[in-house]
């Protein structure tokens, strides 16, 4: 069959036909597309007639058709089901592509047609309105933090160092996934499995049939902390799962250790080529923080704090493990297990208990979809005529209020060997006015897939993660902008999450309505809906995400003499970073350790992982909005749509967020929230 990939999609919503994708059609288009592209920027280029938006912006904007249908397509495609060949395509796309942006960042023809319209815009010889005038504002900081003021020798410089960065990334993320499923753990007594509900057990047998041994295989997730070590009774077996999730790519054939120093190294070199002192002054530069002082002023007094708070509750912990195991000392495989126990003792509250009251449909239909239908008037149908990028994923049909179409979400739920470990959205298609498209996005999550009569059953963490990941969905989905570069997410690194962070309130707003026993119906008990609702263990959370951003700063902060020489240094740097950053306490590590540390060496958040925390002060001060306006209403919703979702990256971040609120965040509510 013709490459599908080659021409725009005949399926509605113009969805890519996955049903029918080779890898080599992914393959072919990635090639062709970067040739296309280059071809209609010369053009862009090359134009003779005095700029104007027509000639620039919006000639511009319709580049590169080709390579974008693929590389929507291929990403969301290969990070959720990858294989060998898909694996091999981005090894040899990543540094081509790398190339290819350098191409035309590096562009002098294209940067001047770009300063030309700006300066016909000075001089009142063109009219543009306020989207034309940030996207060249955008395009503009895109050449000059992309490197077009360098001479011809620092600019070869930089085309190795970003070929050089886009292989090692990759690198990173292969062996972090091989790591992770090598790591995953076999258990072949049944007791030690005591305190996992039945639906994680029929995953673990799963997994182990899958894998070809006896018995049962917990699988390791992205962080530090394991779920299943929260509610596993049998502590040798919490130590196990949680030194194979920490000892990842300390050694052997998944050693990340070498390629994380060198990236470390790369992006230093080029941040002070692009006459910055350092990466993470480069990354903080691009955002709403706008330095790291400012990153480094907020890190400093939230992260030791919040170990403050965590040592505290050490001497609580330890006097109940004294409790189950006389004369034993916490360690941190205990810690989640202990404060489930602690948690279910004196506030009614057993995380295992919750699982069979967050059966995933109930939870997506009655608590995800209907909290967007609430506020915005969209509704979900689904699909059963479309494919979407894995055999497993679901594709929805989203209608306005007025039974007009806006434009699909495919849902990918479960977990399997061949995802990256995490859950994400990705944009499919890009809304945008100039060329008419409409929005379709994805919803990429692991979660425990039903296994023969039992359905998938969510932990509280996993109903936090799908309202998270949707709010990323709302963003795409909502966006009403005219150019597809600034559609959607497409809004400064360190305000990109905090849409999905407003929308994990309804989580527990909506508790009342999704939270029922999957077998009797029956609601979550009162007093469990209380606890969850008080937040009782933000505390915990806030530790290990602060010292995690600590962490990445401490990497992409140093000077490069002080970096370590080989990677038997990697855990001393590590240990010595949370010393400095009073965030060293071993019962509480960080989220993510350095070696499996995916946000700050292979997934795009390199020293901007501190970005989770700058969101949240957009987010905890908008909540405080909700609550005082009305909570879940189609008012609120509407506003909250209009002026910040509906725009996008089309304006700058904090002016749409001014524009909803009236005002910029109150960081109160967020240290309110935390506890400090």
């Amino acid at each position: 069959m013709a490459n599908s990939l080659l021409s725009p999609s005949t399926l509605p919503f113009e969805l890519p036909d996955f049903a029918h994708l080779s890898d080599a059609d992914f393959r072919e288009a990635i090639e062709r597309g970067m040739s296309e592209q280059l071809e209609e920027l010369d053009a862009v280029a090359t134009d003779t007639e005095p700029a104007t938006v027509e000639n620039v912006l919006e000639a511009w904007e319709r580049t590169g058709r080709t390579l974008t249908r693929a590389l929507h397509a291929f990403w969301v495609a290969k990070a959720a089901d990858t294989n060998d060949e898909r694996d091999a395509i981005e090894a040899d796309m990543a540094p081509r592509l790398a190339a290819h942006a350098d191409a035309i960042l590096l562009d002098t023809r294209l940067y001047g047609r770009l300063t030309e319209l700006d300066v016909r815009r000075k001089a009142g010889e063109v009219e543009l309105d306020e989207q034309d005038t940030f996207c060249l504002s955008e395009r503009l900081r895109e050449y000059e933090r992309g490197g077009i003021h360098l001479d011809d020798e620092a600019q070869t410089r930089l085309r190795e160092l970003n070929e050089t960065l886009a292989t090692l990334s990759t690198t990173f993320e292969k062996l972090l996934v091989a790591g992770r499923n090598a790591g995953a753990v076999h258990v072949t007594d049944e007791s030690h499995l005591d305190g996992l509900s039945d639906s994680d057990k029929a995953g673990a047998a799963q997994a182990a049939r899958t894998a070809g041994v006896e018995g049962w295989l917990i699988e390791l997730t992205n962080t530090t902390q394991q779920p299943p070590a929260s509610v596993l009774h049998h502590r040798p077996t919490r130590q196990r799962v949680h030194e194979a999730g920490v000892t990842r790519g300390l050694g052997g054939e998944h050693d990340t250790r070498s390629t994380l120093l060198d990236i470390v190294r790369v992006s230093g070199e080029r941040a002070r080529l692009l006459g910055f002192a350092h990466h993470a002054a480069y990354a903080a530069e691009d955002g709403c923080a706008g330095s790291t002082e400012a990153v480094s002023e907020i890190l400093g007094r939230l992260g030791p704090a919040t170990y403050d708070l965590m040592r505290t509750q050490a001497e609580a912990w330890q006097r109940r493990l004294e409790q189950i195991e006389p004369g034993a000392t916490v360690e941190p495989w205990d810690v989640t297990y202990l404060s489930e126990l602690i948690s279910a003792e004196e506030k009614s509250l057993d995380g295992a208990a919750l699982r069979p009251y967050l059966e995933f449909d109930r939870v997506l239909v009655d608590g995800v979809f209907a909290a967007a239908e609430g506020l915005y008037g969209i509704t979900f149908h689904r699909r059963l005529d479309l494919v979407g990028y894995t055999a497993e994923s679901r594709v929805y049909e989203v209608r306005e209020a007025d039974g007009s179409v806006l434009g699909a979400a495919v849902l990918d739920p479960y977990t399997r060997s061949t995802k990256q470990g995490g859950a994400w959205m990705t944009a499919i298609v890009d809304q945008n006015e100039l060329l008419g498209q409409g929005p379709v996005v994805s919803n990429t999550c692991n979660f425990n897939p039903p296994v023969g009569d039992s359905p998938s059953l969510l932990s509280w963490d996993n109903v936090i993660t799908l309202f998270h990941e949707f709010g990323h969905d709302l963003h795409g989905l909502l966006s009403k902008v005219r150019y597809p570069s600034r559609s959607g997410t497409a809004v400064s690194r360190d305000f990109v999450e905090f849409p999905s962070q407003v929308n994990e309130i309804w989580a527990y707003e909506l508790i009342d309505r999704y939270a029922r026993h999957h077998e009797t119906g029956e609601p979550m008990p009162a007093a469990w809906v209380e606890t969850l609702r008080s937040g009782s263990r933000e505390a915990f959370k806030y530790a290990e995400l602060l010292s995690a951003m600590i962490l990445d700063q401490a990497w992409y902060q140093a000077p490069e003499d002080q970096l370590p020489t080989d990677v038997d240094g990697v855990e001393a740097f590590e240990a010595a970073a949370l010393e400095r950053g009073g965030v060293d306490f071993a019962l509480v590590p960080p989220r993510y350790r350095t070696t499996y540390f995916a946000h700050a060496f292979g997934g795009g958040y390199s020293a901007r992982y501190y970005s989770y925390l700058w969101s949240e002060i957009f987010d905890a001060d908008t909540v405080a909005w909700f609550h005082d306006h009305g909570g879940l209403t189609r008012e609120n919703g509407q506003r909250f749509r209009e002026r910040l979702l509906g725009r996008g990256g089309s304006i700058e971040s904090t002016q749409a967020y001014r524009e909803f609120r009236g005002s910029d965040p109150d960081l109160s509510h967020l240290l309110r929230r935390i506890g400090v």
